[in-house]
Protein backbone atom coordinates (compact mmCIF):
# COMPACT_ATOMS: atom_id res chain seq x y z
CA UNK A 1 0.00 0.00 0.00
CA UNK A 2 1.38 3.23 -0.69
CA UNK A 3 1.83 6.02 1.61
CA UNK A 4 1.43 8.99 -0.70
CA UNK A 5 -1.52 10.80 -1.53
CA UNK A 6 -0.82 12.80 -4.51
CA UNK A 7 -3.20 15.58 -3.87
CA UNK A 8 -1.34 16.80 -0.84
CA UNK A 9 -1.54 20.25 -1.38
CA UNK A 10 0.03 22.97 1.25
CA UNK A 11 -2.83 25.13 1.75
CA UNK A 12 -5.07 22.24 3.27
CA UNK A 13 -2.79 21.85 5.94
CA UNK A 14 -1.60 26.06 6.08
CA UNK A 15 -0.39 26.52 9.64
CA UNK A 16 -3.44 28.42 10.39
CA UNK A 17 -6.24 25.98 10.45
CA UNK A 18 -4.30 23.51 11.22
CA UNK A 19 -2.88 21.11 14.48
CA UNK A 20 -0.60 18.17 14.51
CA UNK A 21 -1.67 15.95 17.42
CA UNK A 22 1.18 13.29 18.62
CA UNK A 23 -0.88 10.36 20.34
CA UNK A 24 0.43 8.27 22.72
CA UNK A 25 4.05 8.28 22.14
CA UNK A 26 4.74 6.80 25.40
CA UNK A 27 7.73 4.06 27.39
CA UNK A 28 4.86 1.87 27.40
CA UNK A 29 3.41 2.04 23.84
CA UNK A 30 7.31 2.25 22.36
CA UNK A 31 10.37 2.07 24.79
CA UNK A 32 12.79 -1.50 24.97
CA UNK A 33 11.72 -1.32 28.94
CA UNK A 34 8.16 -0.08 28.22
CA UNK A 35 5.29 -2.38 28.75
CA UNK A 36 4.08 -4.04 25.58
CA UNK A 37 8.35 -4.67 24.99
CA UNK A 38 7.85 -6.93 28.32
CA UNK A 39 5.14 -8.44 27.05
CA UNK A 40 6.86 -9.45 24.12
CA UNK A 41 5.72 -6.80 21.37
CA UNK A 42 7.99 -5.89 18.80
CA UNK A 43 8.55 -2.04 19.40
CA UNK A 44 11.07 -1.65 16.77
CA UNK A 45 8.54 -0.25 14.30
CA UNK A 46 7.23 2.02 16.86
CA UNK A 47 10.83 3.35 17.63
CA UNK A 48 11.23 4.00 14.05
CA UNK A 49 7.52 6.25 14.07
CA UNK A 50 8.82 7.86 17.05
CA UNK A 51 11.99 9.08 15.21
CA UNK A 52 10.15 10.57 12.38
CA UNK A 53 7.79 11.69 14.58
CA UNK A 54 10.87 14.29 16.30
CA UNK A 55 11.54 15.64 12.68
CA UNK A 56 7.33 16.28 12.16
CA UNK A 57 6.84 18.27 15.52
CA UNK A 58 10.28 20.43 14.25
CA UNK A 59 8.82 20.88 11.27
CA UNK A 60 5.24 21.84 12.36
CA UNK A 61 6.71 24.21 14.81
CA UNK A 62 9.08 25.72 12.36
CA UNK A 63 6.06 26.69 10.62
CA UNK A 64 3.97 28.08 13.15
CA UNK A 65 1.53 24.82 13.22
CA UNK A 66 0.34 24.02 16.92
CA UNK A 67 1.72 20.95 18.13
CA UNK A 68 -0.62 18.90 21.08
CA UNK A 69 0.32 16.02 22.95
CA UNK A 70 -1.92 13.29 23.80
CA UNK A 71 -1.15 10.83 26.87
CA UNK A 72 -2.71 7.95 28.21
CA UNK A 73 -2.65 8.41 32.20
CA UNK A 74 -3.82 5.24 33.91
CA UNK A 75 -5.77 5.21 37.50
CA UNK A 76 -5.50 1.64 38.80
CA UNK A 77 -8.47 1.37 40.91
CA UNK A 78 -10.50 4.31 39.82
CA UNK A 79 -11.88 2.56 36.60
CA UNK A 80 -15.69 2.73 35.82
CA UNK A 81 -17.77 -0.29 36.11
CA UNK A 82 -17.28 -1.11 32.47
CA UNK A 83 -13.60 -0.79 32.24
CA UNK A 84 -13.36 -3.47 35.33
CA UNK A 85 -15.81 -5.70 33.71
CA UNK A 86 -14.29 -5.77 30.81
CA UNK A 87 -10.38 -6.31 31.56
CA UNK A 88 -12.13 -9.14 33.76
CA UNK A 89 -14.05 -10.97 30.85
CA UNK A 90 -10.77 -10.91 29.00
CA UNK A 91 -8.99 -12.64 31.72
CA UNK A 92 -6.08 -10.01 31.75
CA UNK A 93 -3.69 -9.89 34.78
CA UNK A 94 -1.10 -7.33 32.78
CA UNK A 95 0.29 -4.51 34.73
CA UNK A 96 -1.68 -1.90 33.73
CA UNK A 97 0.24 0.89 30.98
CA UNK A 98 1.40 4.02 31.47
CA UNK A 99 -0.20 4.62 35.04
CA UNK A 100 0.02 8.52 36.25
CA UNK A 101 3.41 9.11 37.91
CA UNK A 102 5.33 6.13 36.52
CA UNK A 103 8.37 5.97 33.88
CA UNK A 104 5.83 3.95 31.70
CA UNK A 105 3.71 7.12 30.96
CA UNK A 106 6.55 9.61 30.45
CA UNK A 107 6.91 10.58 26.42
CA UNK A 108 9.20 8.87 24.16
CA UNK A 109 10.34 11.22 21.19
CA UNK A 110 9.46 14.50 20.98
CA UNK A 111 8.37 16.02 24.07
CA UNK A 112 6.44 18.54 24.89
CA UNK A 113 7.84 22.31 24.53
CA UNK A 114 6.73 25.43 26.70
CA UNK A 115 3.01 26.34 26.25
CA UNK A 116 1.84 22.99 23.85
CA UNK A 117 -1.21 21.57 25.32
CA UNK A 118 -0.93 18.00 26.70
CA UNK A 119 -3.86 16.52 26.78
CA UNK A 120 -4.46 13.43 28.80
CA UNK A 121 -6.87 10.59 28.61
CA UNK A 122 -8.71 7.28 29.43
CA UNK A 123 -10.19 5.77 26.40
CA UNK A 124 -8.58 5.56 23.14
CA UNK A 125 -9.45 8.48 21.06
CA UNK A 126 -8.13 11.74 22.02
CA UNK A 127 -11.32 12.96 21.92
CA UNK A 128 -13.32 11.15 24.58
CA UNK A 129 -14.13 13.53 27.52
CA UNK A 130 -10.99 15.55 27.17
CA UNK A 131 -13.09 18.60 25.43
CA UNK A 132 -9.70 18.65 22.98
CA UNK A 133 -12.32 19.19 20.00
CA UNK A 134 -14.39 22.42 21.73
CA UNK A 135 -10.33 23.42 22.13
CA UNK A 136 -9.61 23.42 18.94
CA UNK A 137 -12.55 24.67 17.11
CA UNK A 138 -12.38 27.38 19.39
CA UNK A 139 -9.01 28.12 18.26
CA UNK A 140 -10.39 28.45 14.30
CA UNK A 141 -8.20 24.91 14.08
CA UNK A 142 -10.11 22.62 11.35
CA UNK A 143 -7.57 20.06 10.03
CA UNK A 144 -5.44 17.86 11.68
CA UNK A 145 -2.24 15.94 11.14
CA UNK A 146 -2.23 12.74 13.01
CA UNK A 147 0.94 10.81 14.26
CA UNK A 148 1.20 8.48 17.03
CA UNK A 149 0.79 4.73 18.80
CA UNK A 150 -0.44 2.11 17.94
CA UNK A 151 -2.23 3.16 14.65
CA UNK A 152 -5.09 0.41 14.67
CA UNK A 153 -6.09 1.31 18.55
CA UNK A 154 -5.89 4.72 19.41
CA UNK A 155 -4.47 6.79 16.25
CA UNK A 156 -7.08 5.22 14.16
CA UNK A 157 -9.68 6.03 17.22
CA UNK A 158 -8.89 9.13 17.33
CA UNK A 159 -9.17 9.62 13.23
CA UNK A 160 -12.54 8.51 13.44
CA UNK A 161 -13.64 10.46 16.39
CA UNK A 162 -12.56 13.55 14.71
CA UNK A 163 -14.11 12.91 11.65
CA UNK A 164 -17.04 13.02 13.75
CA UNK A 165 -16.48 16.10 14.97
CA UNK A 166 -16.10 18.29 11.31
CA UNK A 167 -12.32 17.96 10.91
CA UNK A 168 -10.33 17.65 7.90
CA UNK A 169 -7.91 14.78 8.79
CA UNK A 170 -4.33 14.01 7.77
CA UNK A 171 -2.36 10.94 9.09
CA UNK A 172 1.61 10.92 8.89
CA UNK A 173 1.80 7.34 7.74
CA UNK A 174 5.75 6.82 8.49
CA UNK A 175 5.33 8.96 12.08
CA UNK A 176 2.70 6.31 13.43
CA UNK A 177 3.29 2.31 13.94
CA UNK A 178 1.43 -0.95 14.93
CA UNK A 179 2.74 -4.00 16.54
CA UNK A 180 2.01 -5.72 13.54
CA UNK A 181 2.91 -4.60 10.17
CA UNK A 182 -0.47 -5.56 8.65
CA UNK A 183 -2.55 -3.56 11.42
CA UNK A 184 -0.73 -0.73 10.57
CA UNK A 185 -1.41 -1.22 6.65
CA UNK A 186 -5.08 -2.42 6.77
CA UNK A 187 -5.93 1.23 9.76
CA UNK A 188 -4.85 3.36 7.16
CA UNK A 189 -5.88 1.88 4.23
CA UNK A 190 -9.75 2.09 5.86
CA UNK A 191 -9.47 5.57 7.02
CA UNK A 192 -7.90 6.64 3.18
CA UNK A 193 -11.21 4.53 2.40
CA UNK A 194 -13.11 6.99 4.24
CA UNK A 195 -11.17 10.13 3.39
CA UNK A 196 -8.38 10.42 5.28
CA UNK A 197 -5.45 12.07 3.82
CA UNK A 198 -1.93 10.30 3.93
CA UNK A 199 1.44 11.03 3.59
CA UNK A 200 4.55 11.34 4.79
CA UNK A 201 6.58 13.01 7.77
CA UNK A 202 8.74 14.41 4.98
CA UNK A 203 5.95 15.40 2.48
CA UNK A 204 4.47 17.31 5.50
CA UNK A 205 7.46 18.80 5.86
CA UNK A 206 8.01 20.36 2.26
CA UNK A 207 4.24 21.03 2.09
CA UNK A 208 4.61 23.40 5.52
CA UNK A 209 7.84 24.75 4.23
CA UNK A 210 5.67 25.39 0.94
CA UNK A 211 3.23 27.46 3.01
CA UNK A 212 5.03 30.43 3.97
Amino acid sequence: MTDRHPLLQPEWIAPERTALVLIDMQVDFGASDGEMAKRGADVKPAQAAVVKAEALAEAARGAGVSVLFVRLLNHPGDENRIAREAKARHCKDDPDLCVEGTHGAEFIGPQPMPGEAVISKTQFSAFARTGLAEQLHAQTVDTLVLAGLTTECCVASSAWDAFERDFHIFIASDACAAYEDSLHDEALRALKMSGAILGTSAEFAQAWKNSK
